[in-house]
């Protein structure tokens, strides 16, 4: 079957498509700043608790008020019992041992070695009596599980015990370790638990339990469990994959930044307080915080660019952050970011376009005496609109970038009762429409008589499903490489870029243990590990298509080319990389390559292409969408046939 299709594709190229012309002899090009292949970073959804940070418990300390409403209601929708626990008095999403047993538990305020609360747990005379929760572990990989956790004893027999048992039988234990106890105050007790091969299946629920017998009454606090191979706290399989990116910076921002305050974080776990992370109604642990992220850019060859708060922080805090990072990083002369989409309501203490500027050019002041090497990116507005904002923010004085985002949602249409093939043609128009918003953006920044570039920190193509192109099928994948494409075509003057989001969104996932990367993930990965460092040349003979009434951001972009090329030559020049985007929903489209200057013998292919736009991968298939690569022989003048909705990086050599 395989040789059938091949067979047929080759046939197609009797008819061309398109003709690429390339001429490497055209020294005009310019360099490819490594910092357009940035990643980013934030604390949403389950991007760092629950996804990259490997501790496996929610809301680990037993605390109340790390959930926004809507959050609970999702929370109890997926699990009805968790309402009865809370009634008990038990912290979501801790749930007793035995629902029979009523009323054993008592949180208690001001008493806790980490934060506000623990939980009092009282035994029964002749029944065992715990505490468990809900847990998906990575026995894929590793059998063995570590932890931690702080009790204080408070009557009855000195023991305690931490299990693994079958999901919703409290009798079938999988592994267990007792504890013996100390009378008087708080103690940490540490723990191992391991399984035996088999007990447990991939992406299987456990429960872990806490547990006492014959009426010990005990206070518990901050129970930890990791997963023995993790790496400085993080999941192996992320660090490695992330590594995998070569991604040469990594930004630490998002809307938590305008409420974040990074003295939370640092210092011993048990003295970090748990909060509420307004920006997405979350839990924040605080466990994962400065020094961690130093620590993740370490492990993965990325440098840090932090965002820092102008909502609710002030210049003494933002340069003594600065300073902090720079004695824990080694060296100063690092990306600052003075805030984050401080146009938005939506931030915590934003301020309003008559006082931005103002506001702005006291932190930068402060930033840059603490910092002098450093550079900075004050705030501006979207490619769509940021017209107004932008003309206060080009007003002050001494910054080096001016950022721009564009988080988009691919199905908001203009089109009534649009089809979902003009959906998705609108969405893989885009890329064209913002390069072309983007050169309007730096006609203004010229006017200004500004030497500022664009830092465009974050971009994402979304979708409320996978019936449009989105972060997780293969339509996003398409518009990814799309807007890469533009990335490098506008270079010169857009020199940093970071991709949402180096976890969730484009980036890598973990669902139930199970860690995997995104269909985007595999494109940026394709682009951001490629041997192309200068811009040569290259025109696209091809049939284009218009988009009218198309996303409700950019909805008029005329003359969308159905196969995008960017080319660019290797450092020693014995390299000539293309990067090629098929927007085509319904075509292979054939093409004539022609080089000048260039003879190759072989040509190395990444072809990253699925079943539908709409094929995703997950926790149950996570490779389902993966590159092929293959090598085809090349000359001077040769043809290649391109994949409908493809991606595909073409590297030739001598």
């Amino acid at each position: 079957m395989r040789k059938a299709v091949l067979f047929l594709l080759a046939g197609l190229a009797c008819a061309q498509d398109a003709v690429i012309r390339v001429d490497t002899a055209d020294a005009k090009g310019g360099a490819i700043p490594r910092a357009i292949f940035g990643t980013f970073l934030e604390p949403i959804g389950r991007a760092i608790y629950g996804g990259l940070w490997a501790q496996v418990l929610d809301n680990p300390s037993f605390e109340e008020n790390l959930w926004s409403v809507d959050n609970v209601r999702r929370m109890v929708e997926r699990e009805p019992a968790l309402a009865q626990a809370s009634r008990i008095g038990l912290p979501l999403p801790w749930e007793p041992l035995d629902a029979s047993q009523g009323w054993r538990y008592e949180p208690r305020w001001g008493d806790a070695p980490n934060s506000l609360r623990s939980l009092l747990l009282m035994a029964l005379p002749d029944r065992e009596t715990g505490v468990r929760q809900q847990v998906y572990l990575p026995v894929h990989r590793v059998l063995r599980y570590t932890g931690s956790l702080w009790a204080k004893h408070v009557s009855g027999p000195l023991e305690l015990a931490v299990s693994l048992r079958k999901r919703n039988q409290p009798g079938a234990v999988l592994a267990k370790a007792n504890i013996p106890l100390t009378a008087g105050g708080w103690r940490r007790y540490d723990f191992a638990l391991a399984l035996e091969r088999g007990q447990l299946a991939r992406l299987d629920p456990a429960d872990f339990t806490i547990s006492a017998h014959r009426e010990t009454r005990v206070l518990l606090d901050q129970a930890l469990l990791f997963p023995a191979d993790h790496v400085e706290g993080m999941e192996p399989e992320m660090i490695e994959m992330i590594r995998a990116l070569q991604s040469p910076v990594m930004r630490y921002g998002g809307n938590f930044t305008s409420g974040y305050h990074w003295r939370d974080a640092i210092g011993p776990l048990n003295k970090r307080v748990p909060m509420l992370n307004q920006a997405w109604g979350i839990p924040e642990y605080n466990h994962f915080g400065t020094d961690e992220f130093l620590r993740l850019c370490k492990l993965t060859k990325s440098e840090p660019q932090i965002c820092l708060n102008l909502g609710s922080g002030t210049p003494e805090e933002a340069s003594s952050w600065i300073k902090y990072v720079n004695a824990k990083w080694g060296k100063g002369g690092l990306l600052w970011e003075l805030g984050n989409e401080l146009y938005g309501t939506w931030q915590i203490g934003y301020p309003t376009l008559a006082r931005s500027a103002e506001r702005t050019r006291g932190f930068l002041a402060a930033a840059r005496a603490a910092d002098p090497q450093g550079r900075f990116i004050v705030t501006g507005g979207d490619p769509d609109r940021f017209q107004e904002w932008n003309n206060q923010a080009l007003n002050i004085p001494g910054f080096d970038f001016i950022s721009t985002h564009f988080v988009v949602g691919t199905g908001n249409v203009r089109r009534p009762n649009p089809t979902p093939e003009f959906t998705a043609q609108a969405a893989f128009a885009l890329p064209v429409g913002l390069e072309r918003r983007l050169r309007e953006m730096k006609k203004q920044i010229d006017e200004h008589g500004s030497k500022a570039k664009i830092a465009f920190t974050e971009y994402l193509f979304h979708g409320r499903d996978d019936r449009v192109p989105r972060f997780t099928n293969m339509g996003g994948a398409v518009c990814t490489a799309g807007f890469l494409n533009t990335l490098m075509r506008v270079s010169d003057f857009t020199s940093v870029a970071d991709m949402t989001g180096t976890v969730e969104f484009g980036g890598l996932w973990k669902k139930r243990s199970q860690v995997y990367g995104v269909p985007a993930y595999w494109a940026f990965r394709m682009y951001s590990t490629a041997a192309a460092v200068r811009l040569v040349p290259a025109r696209t003979q091809v049939d284009s298509y218009d988009i009218r009434d198309g996303n409700n951001r950019i909805p008029e972009i005329p003359e969308v080319p159905y196969l995008d090329v960017v080319a660019a030559r290797s450092a020693d020049g014995a390299r000539l990389t293309l990067f090629c985007v098929n927007r085509h929903l319904e075509r292979n489209l054939a093409a004539r390559i022609e080089l000048s200057g260039f003879s190759p013998s072989w040509a190395r292919l990444q072809t990253l292409s699925g079943t539908s736009i709409y094929q995703v991968n997950d926790e149950m298939r996570p490779e389902a969408v993966r590159p092929v690569e293959s090598s085809i022989p090349a000359s001077a003048r040769f043809e290649h046939v391109f994949p409908r909705s493809s991606v595909t990086v073409m590297e030739l050599s001598k």
